[in-house]
């Protein structure tokens, strides 16, 4: 809505206007905005009434979001970084696990894909990889680790189809993974973005107020709010500017493997062959 200007309500008919396939929403659930809160269960319910089914939760207890797609058969999946955070989503009621490891863009976690799927491993959920896959090849091996499915957003970002910059793209094709960092300045949360002379510039510390008011009962809403206001500001200049000199472009350590821009089908395509010429997984995770 914010970013490329659409009604959220018309903007999931043109999604689905464009495409007969399923589709999904992500939704971030922080509730320390009354305001913000209320937006997101707006939106939830428009999806759910627009026919949107599988949806994805963060920074937040799901239990809401699950009680209203479940009500209607629906599917939500929550992220989470350490087994604390998925017992709590457990708890909560969710379908599926989203394991966002150490080599995620965004918000990565503290562990390592192999560690994290260790620790959720015995909840009796489905739990996907995410971060660190760009390529074919590691979307084979982390069915092949035992996770049920892959979340890939780096290397969508390098697809023809997504109205990022044209610098944004280019920086994820020339950057490998001791170029991407983790900065506080975004969020107030350590986010993975590419170190750019910008950044760099910038530093990746949050200010001193900023982690004043983050630590005060009181004032942590407020700075949360700030940042969630700049983020999504950042969001839509990265998405616009051709210029991209003072941008945070958001990355995982995928970028390694991503060589070229690709149309997103391609993508899919051969990720779909690779999985297909690995017979000792291919059946099981169709």
């Amino acid at each position: 809505t914010y970013v490329h200007g659409h009604d959220f309500r018309e903007g999931l008919r043109l999604i689905k206007s464009i495409t007969d396939r399923p589709i999904g929403m992500n939704a971030l659930i922080e509730a320390s905005s009354k305001t913000y809160h209320k937006r997101m269960v707006e939106w939830i319910d428009i999806a759910l009434e627009e026919g949107v089914r599988f949806f994805i939760t963060s920074l937040g207890k799901p239990r809401w979001v699950v009680d209203r797609v479940s009500a209607v058969g629906g599917v939500v999946y929550h992220d989470i970084t350490e087994r604390k955070w998925a017992l709590k989503a457990v708890d909560c009621g969710v379908h599926g696990l989203i394991a966002v490891n150490r080599r995620a863009g965004g918000h990565a976690g503290p562990l390592g894909e192999v560690p994290l799927l260790e620790e959720v491993w015995d909840l009796g959920l489905p739990v996907v990889c995410a971060g660190g896959v760009g390529t074919p090849e590691q979307f084979v091996e982390a069915l092949r680790l035992g996770y049920a499915g892959v979340q890939m957003g780096t290397r969508f970002i390098a697809t023809t189809e997504c109205r990022a910059s044209t610098p944004y793209k280019k920086s994820i094709l020339d950057a490998d993974e001791d170029d991407i960092v983790l900065t506080e300045r975004l969020t107030g949360i350590p986010v993975a973005v590419i170190n750019t002379p910008y950044v760099q510039r910038q530093g990746t510390k949050s200010g001193h107020l900023a982690r004043w008011m983050l630590r005060g009962r009181r004032t942590k809403h407020l700075m949360r709010t700030i940042y969630a206001l700049k983020s999504a500001r950042e969001l839509k200049r990265t998405s616009l500017d051709e210029e991209g000199t003072k941008d945070y472009w958001q990355a995982g350590c995928s970028v390694s493997g991503i060589q070229e821009i690709l149309s997103a089908r391609e993508v899919v395509r051969r990720c779909a062959n690779a999985l297909a010429a690995a017979p000792d997984i291919g059946t099981a995770s169709e």
